[in-house]
């Protein structure tokens, strides 16, 4: 095999790696349910519970990039429902400055994705993991091995 057709085959098998920051009262439970209620969706995601959506910084986001995940997904409760009140508006606040921190890391930053989901919506967190890996199949590999 050559080297362009074992790049090729290597390419063919790839799978975006997801790392997914949960909101501990909403969008954790809500991934719980889409695990007990067998909602379908793609297995690449592996998820950090964090008490709030308010507490992620960029830090987080480009960590977990910088270590080998190709996408991040960040869930939290709707805006106005937030067990602490507002840290998910403080997130949203943030997310522009989010995103330009990755594109200033040289990041493409389809390869973010910021989404609401309450603890009974498991089926608009398993549409957001599907969206994102789509989003990043379209962008590539990132170039880093997961370890």
């Amino acid at each position: 095999m050559t080297t362009a057709q074992t790049k090729t085959k290597a390419q063919a098998d790839w799978e975006p790696r997801i790392v997914a920051f949960c909101c501990n009262w909403c969008s954790y439970a809500g991934a719980d349910l889409a695990g007990t209620s067998r909602i379908q969706y793609p297995t690449n995601a592996r998820i950090i519970r964090v008490n709030c959506t308010g507490r992620i910084d960029a830090e987080f986001i480009l960590s977990a990039l910088d270590k080998g995940a190709d996408g991040v997904l960040v869930s939290g409760c709707h805006p106005g429902d937030c067990h602490y009140t507002s840290g998910n508006l403080k997130l949203r606040a943030r997310w522009a400055f989010m995103e330009e921190a990755v594109k200033q890391a040289g990041i493409d930053p389809r390869r973010i994705r910021l989404q609401w989901a309450s603890a009974s919506e498991a089926q608009i967190f398993a549409d957001g993991v599907a969206k994102l890996i789509e989003q990043v199949r379209e962008v590539g590999p990132i170039g880093r091995s997961w370890k």
